[in-house]
């Protein structure tokens, strides 16, 4: 039988490290009103760079930086756009991703990919999404198709509304336990914070207001905290009159950045960069746009199938929280209770907030974070839904665990 060759062998993927800036809140008077989109990206290469001087920057063979919404300063294929403002050298290639909610998560899974088959070495993945600049949706121009052949239902290109749908479809998913989990998202970010345990993965940045003047960013804008079940309690429901989907139990509009150093484990060894995370497998799954909120359920079991584990094996979970109500259907769909300590330990973006295609690579950097405070932690996972209806996982392995050496990875 033959002898597979170097291009045909399967190389370990690992995740080196990840920053994000701080996130501001999508309004006129926000964090990053002023500041451009691919700046915030940038800044989050540079930072990675810093962070890891043994790697020469000529080393990086890829460069995918995601936006929901790619025109203006989220357009001109972000990822070689932004590799130059970073001050990569010219021969660093790069490109732009959209999946939406998990344009991050996908440009981590594309490079990883990459290197699994010997293509490329080292690569920088991430996401940008300056929602006060381009609202989600904005200036698209859906095919009328879509509602003339009835292929979706007509509130199915509303996030909002499709999370109602997901109270409608599943009458265990109450208000009173998606307030109770918002209100435990803001307590949960805000411990964190206090404990310094959120900080250390932000990048600050340089702000320019042309009333007020030069100013930094070294902190999150959204989180509310003191936030309490009573409070959410008496919110409005935009979406529908009488409905369950309020301010208190959705991740707000949120501008922001986060991006991830990636290399093959041989590669991380010989360039003395650290492993905090290594890549076993991933999976995206398609589901009824109409209630998108449920994708993560199939894309997870689907990753577990081509790592040969089950959810018990799962020890953290880092689940983005686009609504409290889809990551309820997601602890229901796996028996998981709603107060389970492994699920968003840190909280999530109902607190923090969720600038879409950038939060992705959120949801790993704190699953690094989680790996280093739990050696007896062998599996994590991220898991998100994306809109228009799909899902996406990836699971991870910790270096720290004493069977890591042992694993199998992509």
């Amino acid at each position: 039988m033959p002898t597979a060759s170097p291009a045909t062998q399967i190389r370990r993927v690992v995740f080196v490290d990840g920053v994000r800036t701080p996130f501001g809140r999508a309004r006129k008077d926000g964090l990053y009103a002023h500041t451009r989109a691919d700046d915030l990206s940038v800044k989050t290469i540079r930072e990675l760079l810093r962070r890891h001087p043994s790697l020469d920057p000529a080393r990086i063979d890829e460069v995918a930086i995601a936006a929901t919404t790619q025109q203006g300063d989220q357009g001109l294929t972000l990822g070689r756009t932004v590799g130059v403002l970073a001050g990569l050298p010219r021969t660093v290639p790069g490109y732009a991703i959209d999946r939406m909610c998990a344009g991050a998560m996908t440009a981590v899974t594309n490079t990883a990919a990459t290197i699994g088959v010997g293509a490329a070495d080292v690569v920088l993945a991430g996401g940008v999404e300056h929602m006060g600049h381009h609202p989600m949706g904005f200036d698209a121009d859906p095919n009328p198709r879509f509602m003339s052949e009835q292929l979706v239902a007509a509130d199915a290109l509303n996030m909002g509304v499709t999370a109602e749908n997901l109270h409608d479809r599943f009458p265990a998913l109450t208000r009173e336990r998606a307030d109770a989990y918002g209100a435990a998202s803001q307590a949960k970010f805000a411990a964190a914070l206090a404990a310094g345990k959120i900080d250390p993965d932000l990048v600050p940045v340089a702000l320019r207001d042309p009333e007020n003047g030069w100013g930094l960013a070294t902190a999150d804008e959204p989180p509310r905290p003191g936030t309490t079940v009573e409070a959410i309690g008496t919110l409005p429901t935009p979406f529908r009159p009488g409905g369950r989907v309020t301010a208190g139990t959705a991740a707000p509009l949120t501008d922001g950045a986060a991006s991830c150093l990636l290399a093959a484990e041989d590669t991380a060894a010989e360039l003395g960069l650290p492993t905090r995370m290594r890549l076993v497998s991933f999976a995206y799954a398609g589901v009824e746009p109409e209630i998108m909120g449920i994708g993560p359920v199939p894309a997870t079991e689907r990753a577990l199938s081509r790592a040969g584990l089950t959810i018990d094996d799962i020890g953290l979970f880092e689940i983005n929280e686009a609504f409290a109500v889809q990551v309820l259907a997601f602890l229901d769909a796996f028996g998981i209770a709603d107060d389970d300590p492994r699920v968003n330990p840190y909280g999530g973006a109902i607190a923090v907030g969720h600038p879409l295609a950038s939060s992705g690579v959120r949801l790993m950097t704190q699953l690094a974070r989680h790996f280093e405070e739990h050696p007896e932690v062998r599996y994590g996972l991220t898991t998100m839904c994306v809109g228009l209806g799909q899902g996406g996982t990836v699971i991870w392995e910790n270096p720290h665990h004493p069977d890591y050496e042992n694993g199998s990875a992509l």
